[in-house]
């Protein structure tokens, strides 16, 4: 979705992201290119709009964070996240933690290794399985420093996990020094079906769905004191005036919370 917004999108970008070119090689590209019209199409520009909304606001959550002293950033579940790649001047003197299953965190590598980047001597890669080793642990062995504030981004990630795991990361976080914060995405009941339908049929079913005042009480029952989630129209409001077909979704659940 971020590539997509640099081929077929204006500016201003959303997110400035560059680098997610590389994950593809030059004949996806040229495909794209080619028959750019299926990607203007509603369902596709919102699902584009929700991708860049949701990292944008993380990414400008951290900065925040890093400006208030924040010196260690994880992003949980990352996939494809390029941060790594194209980390700003403001993260410098700050760590990143990249958490991810190992499979697709070792196949983002091969790909960027294959375009010629290089990863920032900050990054710490953390391959781990959120629902058979708990975060604390796959972090305290990467060398994460639970006795300082930390900021998390958890993106795209808490639909597919139990209520229990979710619950384990909200309170991991929540047990971190003042300071610390969390940006995640929350999928509410009765969303997209057809959506479900299909990442349930390449193996990721969504397995949990909470209402906004059920997440705000398990992030003050975890420790945070200032919780922030955001309206629909403080979401659309993310995305500026447009002079294309981008577009945000008509539901999206995005959030913030800080201890």
């Amino acid at each position: 979705m971020r590539a997509l917004h640099r081929i077929v999108d204006r500016e201003p970008w959303v997110l400035d992201d560059p680098v997610s070119l590389a994950l593809f090689g030059d004949l996806v590209r040229a495909r794209l290119e080619a028959q750019p019209d299926w990607l203007q199409d509603p369902r596709s520009t919102a699902l584009r709009g929700h991708v860049l909304l949701r990292s944008a606001f993380a990414e400008s959550r951290m900065r925040d964070a890093v400006e208030r002293g924040v010196r260690q950033c994880v992003a949980l579940g990352a996939g494809f996240d390029t941060f790594a790649y194209r980390q700003p001047a403001w993260m410098r003197g700050a760590k990143f933690f990249e958490v991810d299953a190992p499979v697709t965190q070792a196949e983002k590598r091969r790909r960027f290794a294959r375009a010629g980047l290089t990863e920032a001597p900050n990054v710490v890669f953390v391959p781990i399985d959120f629902e058979t080793t708990t975060l604390a642990e796959g972090l305290a062995a990467a060398g994460f420093d639970a006795s300082a504030p930390a900021f998390f981004s958890v993106l795209g990630v808490l639909v597919y996990l139990s209520e229990e795991a979710v619950d384990s990361i909200f309170h991991f976080v929540g047990s971190l020094p003042a300071g610390s914060e969390i940006a995640f995405t929350f999928t509410q009941p009765g969303g997209d079906v057809r959506l479900a339908l299909s990442v349930a049929a390449i193996g990721e079913p969504m397995r949990s769905h909470f209402e906004p005042e059920d997440v705000e009480a398990k992030l003050r029952a975890a420790g945070f004191s200032e919780v922030s989630l955001l309206s629909v129209d403080e979401i659309r409001a993310l995305l500026g005036p447009r002079s294309d077909a981008l577009s945000a979704p008509r539901r999206m659940s995005l959030g913030a919370a800080i201890v």
